[in-house]
């Protein structure tokens, strides 16, 4: 039977409907008093403003990711506003200043130089093509923009510091669990699907280093556009070339796609996605046939929904308080919303130490060293540069009945990764 996915994940994944530019201001109460700011882009020490700005993807191919990932700032500042997390000094406030580049490079270089004269940092510069042509302007202006994307490019500036393992670690940890839980590695045949730009490069780098080293043939890569949507060369060619195990680093536009594809083409190899090639809406069988997803697997450096850290039980009690009207659960809300944690932290840090200037946050950020974001994060250290805020990945498996993941790998440090 031919396989289709709902006309509602086609929805999801293809959006390319525009989207007003949002402007959201949420005040945000503090803890303890500190030295007075002075006047600097995005900071107004008289009415205790802090403007901070964040490049959305809410129209365009990766709006999957990118709709709930606007989402968890804006969650943020609610709970912030109302003091349920405490991380600014009493009487200041926060406001976002959010525009949407829908996945486009040149959209996202006009909406950065139209607002960047009105906030202390980027909260997020949402994708890896559509933050790099900012890095020039972001060292000129000495202004951060924290990529959402962590290709390891972005740890090569200061001014794009990347909070988690990087795609490339992530793809070298994946060839290890397949390595380790390989009955003959001779019988291992390695494919991959790939983005054509520096996030898909990334994850390309990092298969292919760690192919090298396990001794591993890589017989088959495979390059896709963001939102393409005929899938069926990309699959003959690798189950031709009998590709057993097959790295997505993709968006979700393409993940859902591919696997669908392979499946009415009757190719079932072991899939192992990067973090951004999945979504929480393939959890839902009404969304997308479960049975795509029979042999997939997650490589990740980061947390999910629910998993047992110590601050997911307070983070739940924030959603249930501050978020729950704008989503339902949501992995991409939660990693915005930890990232937004870490960014506070360091304004904060910066506020307490003397006036806030775009210079002294961004001396407060590479101040951190084993911090773990409330307990919603591996420990991270900016200190070291290029940056390196975390090494470890795992892999899981999704239980979609369950909606949440078993642990198939736990967090280790790719083999390789000393090597890079």
């Amino acid at each position: 039977m031919r396989l289709m996915l709902s006309t509602s994940l086609v929805a999801i994944l293809f959006a390319t409907t525009a989207c007003k530019s949002q402007e959201t201001t949420t005040a945000a109460t503090a803890v303890q008093p500190t030295a007075t700011a002075v006047a600097t882009p995005g900071v107004d020490p008289v009415n205790k403003i802090i403007r901070i700005g964040a490049l959305n993807d809410e129209s365009g191919p990766g709006a999957g990711i990118g709709k709930p990932y606007a989402l968890g700032k804006r969650m943020l500042v609610r709970a912030v506003a109302d003091g349920a997390v405490k991380l600014l000094p009493e009487g200041w406030k926060v406001e976002l200043v959010e525009r949407d580049h829908a996945y486009n490079p040149q959209q996202s270089v006009q909406h950065f130089n139209a607002i960047k004269d009105d906030v202390l940092f980027f909260a997020h510069s949402f994708g890896t093509p559509n933050t790099l042509p900012l890095r020039p302007m972001l060292q000129r202006d000495g202004i951060v923009a924290f990529p959402a994307s962590n290709a390891s490019d972005m740890a090569e500036s200061a001014f794009t510091p990347p909070l988690a393992t990087s795609y490339k670690l992530e793809a070298m940890r994946a060839m290890d669990w397949v390595v380790d839980q390989a009955v003959d590695k001779a019988a291992i045949k390695a494919g991959i699907v790939y983005q054509q730009d520096d996030y898909g490069k990334d994850g390309l780098d990092g298969w292919t280093a760690a192919a090298k080293l396990h001794g591993v043939t890589i017989v088959e890569q495979q390059a896709v556009a963001p939102g393409q949507k005929d899938y069926a060369a990309v699959i003959t060619s690798l189950k031709q070339k009998g590709a057993t195990h097959v790295l997505l680093t993709t968006l979700p536009s393409s993940t859902a796609p591919i696997l669908g594809t392979a499946t009415q083409l009757g190719y079932t190899p072991i899939w192992i996605g990067n973090t951004p090639a999945w979504i929480d809406k393939f959890f839902s069988p009404e969304v997308v046939p479960p049975q795509i997803f029979a042999t997939f697997y997650w490589t990740t450096g980061l947390a999910f929904w629910g998993d047992d850290v110590p601050g997911m039980k307070a983070f739940l009690a924030i959603y249930d308080k501050y978020g729950k009207d704008l989503s339902p659960p949501n992995l991409y809300l939660f990693i915005s919303y930890v990232q937004g944690i870490i960014e506070l932290e360091a304004v904060g840090r910066a506020m307490v130490a003397g006036p806030l200037t775009r210079a002294s946050f961004l001396t407060a950020l590479q101040s951190l060293d084993n911090y773990d974001a409330q307990g919603l994060s591996q420990p991270i250290s900016m200190k070291k540069f290029p940056y390196v805020p975390m090494t470890r990945a795992r892999v899981l498996k999704p239980k979609l009945a369950e909606r949440t993941w078993e642990i198939v790998a736990p967090f280790a440090d790719p083999k390789g990764a000393a090597s890079i």
